[in-house]
C-alpha cells in the first residue's frame, strides 16, 4: 500500500488516499484512539471515487469522529481512472438502451453487468483488507456497508473477517446471487428506499427474505433513491457499534 496524500480534517479525522497494486483507495481513521480501531469497508456504485467522494467521506468521517471506527474504500474495476473494461461498457450501454426504451431489463443484461464485476472486485477487496488490517491502529473486527449489493453478498459469504454488513438495496441483482444470499449468516441491516425509481421493490424484498442470517433488519423509508433520511446514518453506525465493539 502506497499512501499518495494525507490530510488532517477539522473533525479530528485523518484521510489518506492510497494505491494498492494500481488500485486507488481512501482510508479514514480517528486521529486519536486508545485501542486499534474496528474497520468498515464502504462499498459504492461504479461511478468513480472522485464523484462519490463527498458521500463516502461524509459517512466515513461520521463513523470515525463519533464512533472511533476506521473506514476505507477502493475504486471498482473499470471505474474512475482505472482502465476501461469493454465488456462492462457494453453491458452498461445495453442497460441504458433498455431503460430509455421503457423495456424490462432482461436477466442476461443483469448477469453481464454484475457477475463479472463481482468476480473481479471481491478479490481486490480482500487484498485491500489484508493491507488495511496490517496497518498500525486498525485491528478489526470488520464490517461492510453500501453497494453494489451483489459485491457485499459475495464478500459476506467468502470473507470470514467480515462479521456484520449494512446493505443498500437498489442495484440490479442476478438470480444467481439469490442463492448466494441464502449462505449469508452474519448480522445484516438492509436499507430500502420504498419509492426508488431505479429499484424493483419486490425483488429487494425477495432478496431480504432470501438472506440466511438469523439477525436481519429491514429499514424501509418513503422516498426516492437520493432521499435517504439523515437519521439512517446514525442507525447504521449504531448497528456496527453493536457488532464491531
Amino acid at each position: 500500500m502506497h499512501v499518495t496524500s494525507e490530510q488532517r480534517l477539522d473533525d479530528g479525522v485523518l484521510e489518506r488516499e492510497f494505491t494498492l497494486g494500481g488500485i486507488p483507495g481512501i482510508l479514514w481513521t480517528p486521529e486519536r484512539a486508545s485501542a486499534p480501531a474496528p474497520l468498515i469497508l464502504i462499498g459504492h456504485p461504479p461511478l468513480g471515487l472522485r464523484r462519490m467522494h463527498p458521500r463516502l467521506a461524509g459517512r466515513a468521517r461520521y463513523y470515525a469522529a463519533e464512533y472511533g471506527f476506521a473506514a476505507a474504500t477502493i475504486e471498482l474495476p473499470g471505474s474512475g481512472d482505472r482502465p476501461r473494461w469493454a465488456a462492462a461498457e457494453q453491458a452498461r450501454a445495453d442497460l441504458r438502451r433498455a431503460l430509455e426504451a421503457g423495456e424490462p431489463v432482461r436477466g442476461e443484461i443483469v448477469d453481464a453487468l454484475v457477475l463479472p464485476l463481482v468476480a473481479r472486485a471481491v478479490p481486490e477487496w480482500r487484498t485491500a483488507l489484508d493491507a488495511l488490517l496490517a496497518l498500525p491502529g486498525i485491528g478489526g473486527p470488520v464490517g461492510y456497508e453500501g453497494g453494489v449489493i451483489s459485491i457485499g453478498i459475495r464478500l459476506a459469504v467468502v470473507e470470514p473477517r467480515i462479521v456484520a454488513a449494512g446493505f443498500f438495496a437498489g442495484s440490479l441483482v442476478p438470480a444467481a446471487m439469490f442463492e448466494e444470499a441464502r449462505r449469508v449468516t452474519i448480522p445484516l441491516q438492509v436499507l430500502l428506499q420504498w419509492d426508488d425509481e431505479g429499484n424493483d421493490r419486490q425483488a429487494a424484498l425477495d432478496l431480504f427474505d432470501a438472506f440466511g442470517s438469523k439477525e436481519k433488519t429491514l429499514h424501509a423509508n418513503l422516498g426516492g433513491h437520493t432521499g435517504v433520511p439523515h437519521f439512517e446514518l446514525d442507525a447504521g453506525a449504531r448497528f456496527f457499534a453493536r457488532h464491531l465493539k
